[in-house]
This record gives C-alpha cells, sequence and structure tokens, in this order.
C-alpha cells in the first residue's frame, strides 16, 4: 500500500501560563522553577493514511482534529514525532487561513500560488480554471475582507483544488458554502480521487463521512480512539457524543454501555437544550425521554431511512383518564415538519392510575433531510373542546439525522422512480 502521509508518534503540548510575567520568571529562573502547567492538545499517535482515497478526522470538538491538521500542513511543529509527506499539500484550514484580508482576491489567488511553489507564469496558466471555479465575478478585484463566508469558501477552495496538489486537506470550511457550490466541491473530491490524489477530511457532518471517506479516523480528548470503516467509526463517534464511549472497555462491556442502565435516566445520555420553554401544572408530568437509533442505543443522532424511537416517561401525579401525550419534530426556525400523538393514533393511556410512570415509545422510519431539528413533546387532554396541558417542554432536546442522499425540502418523499424508452 502506498502511503501518502506517515504519522509516527506525532504529539502537541502547550505550556499554559496564568499571567506574562510567569514566562519571563520561568526563562531567567536560576533553578530552573516551572510557572506553566502542561495543556496537552494532542497526545502521541500514529498513523498511515494511503494514497488515492478519502481520509476522515472525527471528533466533537477539542479533540484534536484541527491542531494535527496544523502539524501535517506546517502550521504547526510537533512536539514530538514525525510526519512524512509524499507530494505537495494544499490545504483549507479555518476560513481565510493563508489569505491576506487587505488583498483583493486576485492577489490572494498570486499569493497562495506562491506560497505553494508556482511562478506568475504557472499561475496565469491556472487562473481561468481558478475563477471559473470560485465564480465569484467582480469581487475577484475586490480586499477579500470585503467578502462573505460563502465568497471566502468559494475562492479558498477554487485555489486549492486548483494548484494541483498531491494531498488536499479540508477542515469544516466546506459547511459555509451553499448547497450547489458543496456539490461542485464534491464532484471535485470524486475526480481528485480518480486521480490517485489523497484527500484528508475534517467534519461534522456524518452524512458527509458515510458518503465520502475510504476510511476514518476518531479522536477524543486528544487521544486516537480508534480507526476503520466509516460506519464503525460514526457508531463510535455518536457515543462519544452521548457521553458513552468508554476507550478501556471491552467492545461486548462498550455495547452494553450504548444502552440505558438501570436506575439511570434516558435523558442524562443526551444532549440537552439547557433552556427550554417549559410549562404546565404537572398533574401529568413528563420524568424522563429519550431518542433510540435503528440499533437501540441511545443517541441524538440516527440515519436517515433507518427507523429511530423517542420514548417519554409521564408520571401520573393524579388519577386522570384521556391524557394524550404528544411529539413534535422542527426546524430550528420553529418550523413544524412532523408530529402526531397518542389521541390520533388511537392509543389509550388510561390503564396509567395515581402513582404509575407509562412510557410512550414513538417508532417511525426517519424520512427528514441530513440536518439538525427540535423536538417538543407535552401531555394533555382535552376538556369540552379546549385542549388542558398538563406538561410541556418545547425544544427540549435536539435530533440530528445523517445520511448519504438528500433531496429537495425538510422530508425525503422516498419516491420510486421508473423509467421507460418509447422507440420513435
Amino acid at each position: 500500500m502506498d502511503i501518502a502521509v506517515k504519522i509516527k508518534d506525532v504529539s502537541k503540548t502547550y505550556f499554559l501560563y496564568d499571567k506574562p510575567s510567569d514566562r519571563l520568571k520561568e526563562v531567567f529562573s536560576p533553578f530552573r522553577k516551572s510557572h506553566h502547567r502542561e495543556f496537552h492538545a494532542l497526545n502521541p499517535l500514529s498513523v498511515d493514511i494511503p494514497k488515492g482515497g478519502c481520509f476522515g478526522v472525527i471528533g466533537v470538538n477539542g479533540s484534536g482534529k484541527s491542531t494535527l491538521l496544523k502539524m501535517v500542513t506546517g502550521v504547526l511543529t510537533p512536539t514530538t514525532g514525525q510526519i512524512e509527506i509524499q507530494g505537495r499539500v494544499s490545504a483549507l484550514l479555518e476560513l481565510g487561513a493563508g489569505f491576506n484580508l487587505e488583498y483583493t482576491g486576485l492577489e490572494n489567488v498570486y499569493l497562495n500560488g506562491t506560497v505553494m511553489g508556482y511562478s506568475k507564469a504557472e499561475m496565469d496558466a491556472k487562473l481561468p480554471e481558478i475563477l471559473a471555479f470560485a465564480d465569484i465575478g467582480d469581487f475577484i478585484h475586490q480586499p477579500v475582507k470585503t467578502y462573505s463566508s460563502g465568497m471566502f469558501a468559494r475562492l479558498a477552495f477554487a485555489v486549492a483544488i486548483n494548484v494541483d496538489p498531491d494531498v488536499l486537506i479540508v477542515d469544516e470550511a466546506l459547511s459555509v458554502g451553499d448547497i450547489y457550490f458543496q456539490s461542485k466541491c464534491f464532484k471535485k473530491f470524486d475526480e481528485f480521487k480518480a486521480k490517485g490524489k489523497t484527500i484528508i477530511f475534517v467534519t461534522h457532518d456524518m452524512g458527509c463521512v458515510l458518503r465520502y471517506c475510504d476510511e476514518v479516523m476518531v479522536l477524543h480528548k486528544g487521544d486516537k480512539v480508534a480507526q476503520g470503516n466509516p460506519h464503525d467509526m460514526v457508531d463510535i463517534y455518536k457515543k462519544i457524543l452521548a457521553n458513552q464511549f468508554d476507550a478501556s472497555a471491552p467492545k461486548k462491556e462498550e455495547k452494553k454501555a450504548a444502552t440505558v442502565q438501570p436506575g439511570e435516566t434516558m435523558k442524562s445520555h443526551l444532549a440537552l437544550n439547557p433552556k427550554p420553554i417549559e410549562y404546565g401544572e404537572k398533574q401529568i408530568e413528563i420524568v424522563d425521554f429519550g431518542i433510540f437509533d435503528h440499533k437501540g442505543q441511545i443517541t441524538n443522532t440516527v440515519l436517515k431511512d433507518e427507523p429511530f424511537t423517542f420514548k417519554v416517561a409521564l408520571r401520573f401525579n393524579e388519577d386522570i383518564q384521556d391524557v394524550i401525550s404528544t411529539l413534535t419534530i422542527k426546524t430550528p426556525k420553529g418550523d413544524v415538519l412532523m408530529g402526531t400523538n397518542t389521541f390520533l393514533e388511537g392509543i389509550s393511556l388510561n390503564d396509567a392510575k395515581e402513582g404509575d410512570t407509562i412510557v410512550v415509545s414513538y417508532t417511525q422510519k426517519c424520512q427528514l433531510q441530513p440536518g439538525e431539528y427540535l423536538i417538543s413533546t407535552s401531555a394533555t387532554k382535552y376538556i369540552g373542546d379546549e385542549v388542558h396541558v398538563y406538561h410541556r417542554l418545547y425544544d427540549v432536546v435536539g435530533l440530528d439525522v445523517i445520511g448519504t442522499k438528500a433531496t429537495v425540502g425538510y422530508v425525503d418523499p422516498d419516491s420510486q422512480i421508473t423509467t421507460e424508452v418509447l422507440k420513435g
């Protein structure tokens, strides 16, 4: 196997000082007294990234992803270890990294080309393709400090992809572009891979990981915790998000830890809205809730086109009949996408009496587009023509949908498309 990037025992440690004078005290201390504390942004790790594929690096914020990529590109120097790269590297790190804000877009194109080692004549030859890909019109002659984040991304990606690198590094930079620009970028990814070149891709979009990555590495708290096929690595990432991953646990125990254990609440395993809208006198009280994916693991993240379950536990503090449990899923802007309740589905909760807790499970196939959504739930009852609310939680927990296919709108129509050729 040909290796594009070889990373061996690489780590990064920072010295942190409480105040600037502590740095001077340490430098001039005759007894080498330490006035700092160490922060290990990345613990020693080794990985071989093969040529001709898309290698994903995933992890929650603060896991060490960007630190690693900055060392691969030479922006940072490793504290320990070695990095060997075969060929020329082009990188899209933070938005606008490598751009001079006072220069025009055109001047920045030539600046980046110079950094990559190209002559002006070589950049002149590449310029038409760069400008066509960026598609920002006359703004190419304006200072980049006047650009929107989307224009930044367009120009930065156009330069990075068209300077013919052997290794392309992309760190979240595509998330600011619109869907059409992102589609154009991912087509370039396919062309890139077809030429035997290498992509190192950092993203929080697990749908992109599943669709484009050939192999994935998971980082957590500065450690490499796993490496393998995208589906298995996304599962581990979901466990980390739900605080269910134990790197020291055997695989059998780790799988067990992905479900709710006796004495635990479901919601304690989820990322919750810290300030949901809540009201009601709680004669019927929502005491717990949880989201379960198609494998029965509790998580905020579910796969498109797979079933998932929302469970809500209602405690009856009074003996009340004809109680209705509800589920609503909305966009972050508040648009209701789908919702149902036990009344509409013909489900009775009348078996529960005062002192009982009943768990209502809503299971459905996820046909929402990849993206982020909000779940609301309530316990209500019709009294005459009015809805009486016993307990309602608006936007109490987020639902993150990932998938490899996106259609138009919020919900996939799941169309079964056929074609028929009529001969003339």
